[in-house]
C-alpha cells in the first residue's frame, strides 16, 4: 500500500517518474492554496476584531501560525529546488504529514468560527474557511498519500474538538471509504502510467525502426495530401530528388516520378490512380527530371479516408530498385554474354543459330558458321599464367569483331574456342577472304603481360543448308572441318566436306605412332626422387613416362596419354611402364620405393592384380617397394568392384597413393574405405605458397592434418623453390617430390645417385619472389633534400631493380621516391646497394599494368 501512495522508494523508474510529476503539478497550484488559506484567516482574524472578541483572536493566532508553517512547508517540499531534487517518495511523505497538519489547523479554524454570534458573520467565517478546506484538498488530489493524510488530519481534529463517538464514528466511516477509493485510484494511476509508458515505448521502438528502416533500408514511405502534392517523403529519396530537380515536397506525385512504360503491369498510370483514388502496387518509377535514369524505385500507395470515409489523400511506401535492376540486366548479360570478353556466349551463339536457320525466306536458306580454335594458346597460358591468358582472350575478342564487324556475330564458346555465325552469307570465296583476314589479325602479335606473344588461329567452316540444315548438324560439321584444319598444320582454314575425314586420321595417325613406339622401344621411363622432408634422404622416385618421337621429337604425356585412353592402348602401355619400373628398380643399390602411375581404365580392369603381382615376381622387387599413384578419377563410379581391387592390390603388399589430391572430383567420402598410404598434393597447391598473401598454405596444412588423422603420408609435388621446402616441412609434410631436388633422371642415374649417401642437395631459386619483367627507362629519385635521375633495369609488383646511383652498401634502409609514373612519386627503400645499382622495395604493392598505359616503355619479361 506504501507504494501505491508513493510513500516508500519504487523500483520502477516510470512510476516514480509519474508520482514526481504530480508532486511538481501540486506545486504549480499550490500558492492558490496558500491564498484560500490566508483569506481564510484574514477574515476570521478581522471578524474577530470586529467583533470585540479580542482574546479570540490571540487565541486564533496560534493555530494561524501552526497553519502558516505547515503551508510553507508544505511549499517547500513542491516548489522548492533544493527539495525538488530529492526522491519522490521522500518528497511524498512530507506533503503527506504537512497535509495532515493543515488539515487539523484548518478545522480548529472551522470549529472556532462557530464562536460567533449566529448571523453573517458567522457564516462568512464559515464559508471562507470552508473554502480553504476545499481549495487545499483538490489542490494535492493528486497526490493520493497527501490526500489521505489531510483527510485523516480532519478526522483527528474532529475526534479532538467533538468529544462524541457519533460524529468521530461517521468521520472515520467516510474516511476509510475514502482510503479504499483513493488506493483503487493509486493502483490506476500506476496501471496508466505503466500502459502510457508501454505505448510510448512501443511508439518510440516503432519510430525507431522506421527511422532505421528509411536510414539504412532500402524502403522509404510518402504521404500526399487530397491534390496529390507530397506532405511527407523519406528524406535519403528527397535529397536523391532534389539534386535533379526541385524539392519535392509540395508537387505532385505525377510531376516527380515518371513510370517504367516497359515494365509489365503499368498499363495504368499513377495520374489515373490518383484521380480514381485506387490502390496501386510495385510501379516502377525514376525521377521524372532523370534523364539518365540511373535511379530506379518500386512504388505502391492507397486511398486513406477518416472515419467518415471522406478521402484525405494517399500514403504510401517504396523500395529502391536500382541494385536490383542491375544485378537483374547483370544476370541477363551474363546468361548470354562471356563475362570475360564480353562476346556472346555459347548458349547465345545457339539461340542466334537456331532464330537464324528458322527464319530464312524461301527454301533455300543461306547461313554460315565459323569455328575458330587459338593455336598455341595452351603455352601462353602455360608460360605467362591465366591472367596472361585471360588478357590474351580479351584482345583477340576484339579483333574478331573488329574483323567480323557487323557482317556478322562473334562468340567465345569456351575457353580459346570462338563462333562466328553469318547469316544470309554461303558464297564460299567470301567466307575464305573472310576466314584469310580473320587469322592474319589474329595471328599478329600480342603485347601481354610485358611481353611478347604470337599465336595462330584454325577455322572450320560449315554452310547451311549445304552442310545442315539444324544447328546440331551444322555445329557438329564445323567441329569436324577444324579438326582438319588442325590435322593440315594449324593457321589455315577448312570447309566441311562428305569426305573430310582429317581429324580422325590425324588421331588415328597417333595412335598408330604409339603402336610403333610400343612395338620398337621408342618409350622410356626417367625417374624423379622423392626426398624425405625430415633427413633429405632419398626415399623413392615416380616413373615418368617419356616418348621421343623420330619426327615430333618429345611427345608431351598430356598430348599421347588421352589419345592412347580413347584407343585402347593404354592398358598396354601401363603394363610396360610397370613391368619395366619393377625391372630397374629391382637392380637398384637401395631399397627405396618406385612409384607408378595406374590410369583408371587400368584400375577398372579386374586382371590388374594378377598384372601387379606378375610384374613384382619377374623382376623379383619386394611389394613393399611398389607404389601405385592413382587419381580420384577412379571414383568417379564408386562400386563394389573399386573397394574389391582395393582390397585385392593391398593383398598383394603394394603401397596406395592418392595423386593430385584436391585437384579432382571433390568429394572425399572415398577416404572413408579406400586404404592409401599416401596422399599426393598436387602442385598447383604448392606453386607459389611461400609468397605473402598467398592462401596455398592453409590448403596444404588442411590436407597435411587430414592425411595425419587417417594415418596417411604426403607428398608434396612441383617444389621448385628452397624456401617451399623450408614451408612444406613446418606444415608437415612426410614428403617432397619437385625440380628443387632435381627432373626426372634414366635408371642408370638412378643407381649412380643412390650410389653415394642416398641423399640430395636443393637446387634452384632459393626465395619465392614475385614475376620480374625487364624495362629500360629513366626516373626521377629523390633521397632526402637530393635529386637525380636513375635508370630502371627490372621491376615487379613488390620493388625494381636500378643503376646509375652513386651511393654505398651503407644506404641499405633509406626511405627514397621514385618515379614508376610520368609525375607520380612512389614511397620505397633502399634494400641493398652495390656497385652504382641498388635494390628497392616498394611501400606498397604496385600493379604493373599501369606501366602499358605510359608511352614510351620498353619492356620485356625476365627470362
Amino acid at each position: 500500500m506504501a507504494r501505491l501512495l508513493g510513500l516508500r522508494h519504487e523500483i520502477a523508474e516510470e512510476v516514480a517518474h509519474a508520482h514526481a510529476l504530480r508532486l511538481d503539478t501540486a506545486g504549480g497550484i499550490w500558492p492558490f492554496a496558500m491564498a484560500a488559506q490566508a483569506i481564510a484567516c484574514v477574515v476570521l482574524v478581522g471578524s474577530a476584531i470586529a467583533g470585540g472578541m479580542g482574546g479570540f483572536a490571540g487565541a486564533m493566532a496560534i493555530h494561524i501560525g501552526f497553519l502558516v508553517a505547515l503551508s510553507g512547508t508544505a511549499y517547500g517540499f513542491l516548489v522548492l529546488p533544493a527539495a525538488r531534487h530529492w526522491p519522490a517518495h521522500d518528497r511524498t511523505r512530507g506533503l503527506a504529514l504537512c497535509a495532515t497538519g493543515i488539515a487539523a489547523a484548518l478545522l480548529s479554524l472551522l470549529w472556532a468560527s462557530t464562536r460567533f454570534a449566529m448571523g453573517p458573520t458567522q457564516l462568512g467565517c464559515f464559508v471562507a474557511v470552508a473554502g480553504a478546506i476545499g481549495i487545499t484538498s483538490l489542490t494535492i488530489h493528486q497526490v493520493r498519500a497527501a490526500t489521505l493524510g489531510f483527510a485523516l488530519g480532519l478526522v483527528i481534529m474532529l475526534a479532538i474538538l467533538s468529544n462524541g463517538w457519533l460524529p468521530t464514528s461517521i468521520a472515520l466511516f467516510f474516511f476509510l471509504g475514502l482510503a479504499v477509493a483513493t488506493l483503487r485510484l493509486a493502483r490506476h494511476d500506476i496501471g496508466a502510467v505503466m500502459i502510457r509508458n508501454r505505448e510510448t515505448s512501443d511508439g518510440k521502438l516503432a519510430a525507431k525502426m522506421i527511422a532505421e528502416f528509411e536510414g539504412q533500408g532500402t524502403g522509404w514511405f510518402w504521404e500526399a495530401d487530397r491534390q496529390g502534392r507530397l506532405t511527407y517523403l523519406s528524406a535519403k529519396v528527397a535529397a536523391e530528388l532534389a539534386q535533379t530537380g526541385p524539392h519535392p515536397l509540395g508537387r505532385t506525385i505525377t510531376d516527380i516520378f515518371r513510370m517504367d512504360s516497359a515494365a509489365p503491369g503499368t498499363e495504368r498510370t499513377l495520374a489515373f490512380h490518383m484521380s480514381s483514388r485506387t490502390s496501386f502496387h510495385d510501379y516502377s518509377v525514376c525521377a521524372a527530371c532523370d534523364v539518365d535514369t540511373e535511379r530506379w524505385w518500386s512504388i505502391s500507395g492507397r486511398p486513406v479516408v477518416d472515419d467518415l470515409g471522406r478521402f484525405q489523400g494517399f500514403i504510401g511506401s517504396g523500395t529502391d530498385l536500382t541494385e536490383k535492376r542491375k544485378s537483374e540486366a547483370e544476370i541477363t548479360r551474363l546468361a548470354l554474354f562471356d563475362s570475360l570478353t564480353g562476346l556472346a556466349n555459347r548458349q547465345r551463339m545457339r539461340i542466334s543459330l537456331d532464330k537464324t536457320l528458322l527464319h530464312q525466306v524461301g527454301p533455300y536458306r543461306p547461313a554460315s558458321l565459323f569455328l575458330l580454335d587459338l593455336d598455341r594458346f595452351k603455352a601462353v597460358n602455360d608460360t605467362l599464367g591465366h591472367q596472361a591468358g585471360d588478357a590474351l582472350l580479351k584482345q583477340v575478342a576484339q579483333r574478331l569483331q573488329r574483323g567480323v564487324g557487323e557482317t556478322g556475330l562473334v562468340g567465345r564458346i569456351g575457353g580459346d574456342e570462338f563462333q562466328v555465325l553469318l547469316p544470309g552469307i554461303d558464297a564460299r570465296d567470301t567466307l575464305s577472304t573472310l576466314a584469310r583476314d580473320l587469322i592474319a589479325a589474329l595471328s599478329q602479335p600480342y603485347f601481354v603481360s610485358g611481353a611478347s606473344v604470337s599465336i595462330g588461329c584454325s577455322i572450320g567452316i560449315a554452310i547451311a543448308p549445304r552442310h545442315g540444315e539444324d544447328a546440331e548438324t551444322l555445329i557438329r560439321n564445323a567441329d569436324l572441318a577444324l579438326y582438319a584444319a588442325k590435322a593440315e598444320g594449324r593457321g589455315v582454314h577448312c570447309f566441311f566436306s562428305d569426305e573430310m575425314l582429317a581429324g580422325a586420321k590425324s588421331r588415328k595417325q597417333l595412335e598408330d605412332d604409339i603402336r610403333t613406339a610400343l612395338a620398337d622401344g621408342s618409350f622410356h621411363l626417367v625417374y624423379q626422387p622423392v626426398v624425405s622432408t625430415r633427413d633429405t634422404e632419398i626415399v623413392g622416385y615416380e616413373a615418368l613416362l617419356r616418348w621421343d618421337h623420330p619426327t615430333r621429337g618429345p611427345v608431351s604425356p598430356s598430348d599421347f596419354i588421352p589419345v592412347a585412353e580413347e584407343c585402347g592402348m593404354i592398358e598396354a602401355l601401363g603394363e610396360w611402364a610397370l613391368r619395366t619400373a619393377c625391372h630397374e628398380a629391382a637392380s637398384w643399390p637401395r631399397a627405396v620405393r618406385v612409384a607408378v602411375n595406374v590410369s583408371p581404365i587400368q584400375f577398372a580392369n579386374p586382371a590388374l592384380p594378377a598384372l601387379v603381382t606378375s610384374a613384382l615376381a619377374s623382376a623379383g622387387l619386394p611389394p613393399r617397394r611398389l607404389e601405385l599413384e592413382i587419381t580420384e578419377g577412379v571414383f568417379l563410379d564408386e562400386t563394389q568392384s573399386s573397394d574389391a581391387m582395393f582390397k585385392a592390390l593391398k593383398g598383394i603388399g603394394v603401397r596406395l597413393a592418392l595423386d593430385d589430391f584436391g585437384t579432382g572430383y571433390s568429394s572425399l567420402g572415398y577416404l572413408r574405405t579406400a586404404p592409401f598410404d599416401k596422399i599426393k598434393i598436387d602442385q598447383s597447391f604448392v606453386r607459389g605458397a611461400a609468397q605473402p598473401g598467398n592462401r596455398n598454405a592453409a590448403i596444404i596444412k588442411a590436407i597435411v592434418t587430414l592425411a595425419d588423422t587417417l594415418d596417411m603420408e604426403t607428398t608434396a609435388e612441383g617444389v621448385e623453390i628452397q624456401d617451399e621446402i623450408d614451408l612444406v616441412r613446418a606444415l608437415g609434410c612426410s614428403h617432397i617430390q619437385g625440380f628443387v631436388y632435381g627432373r626426372g633422371i634414366r635408371a642408370d642415374a638412378v643407381a649412380a645417385q643412390l650410389g653415394g649417401d642416398g641423399t640430395v642437395a636443393a637446387t634452384g631459386h632459393k626465395i619465392s619472389r614475385a614475376p620480374r619483367t625487364k624495362m629500360l627507362r629513366s626516373a626521377r629519385i629523390t633521397i632526402g633534400d637530393a635529386e637525380g635521375d636513375v635508370r630502371i633495369r627490372d621491376i615487379s609488383a613488390t620493388g625494381a631493380m636500378i643503376d646509375g646511383i652513386a651511393i654505398d652498401g651503407n644506404a641499405a634502409g633509406l626511405d627514397v621516391q621514385i618515379e614508376l609514373l610520368e609525375n607520380q612519386m612512389f614511397s620505397a627503400r633502399i634494400a641493398w646497394a652495390a656497385g652504382g645499382r641498388a635494390g628497392l622495395e616498394f611501400a606498397e604493392g604496385f600493379n604493373l599494368e599501369r606501366l602499358n598505359q605510359q608511352p614510351g616503355r620498353i619492356m620485356r619479361r625476365a627470362s
